[in-house]
């Protein structure tokens, strides 16, 4: 089962890791690691998706504003897969 937003957060990092030099390679990882989850046979929970986010801010902060851009709309394809999971 593909978590299509899940698979789409991860196309979106891909896209950012290669507009960049700043933190390429740590966006292509949490991109392998969001395709990797939106394969899996169980979904995430939110304490992975939240790890992936907080990483996330962190290398939004460092890069320039289209690469930002691209970074926070991976961030909302993630929380709104995360607004399906039971939980938190």
């Amino acid at each position: 089962m593909t978590r299509t937003e899940l698979a789409s957060a991860s196309d979106s990092l891909t896209t950012a890791a290669d507009s960049t030099d700043t933190n390429a390679d740590r966006l292509a990882d949490l991109a392998g690691q969001l395709d990797q989850l939106a394969e899996a046979d169980r979904g995430p929970d939110h304490g992975r998706l939240a790890r992936i986010q907080t990483a996330l801010d962190e290398i939004q902060e460092e890069v320039d504003d289209e690469t930002a851009a691209t970074i926070q709309d991976a961030r909302t394809e993630i929380s709104e897969y995360r607004a399906t999971v039971d939980g938190v």
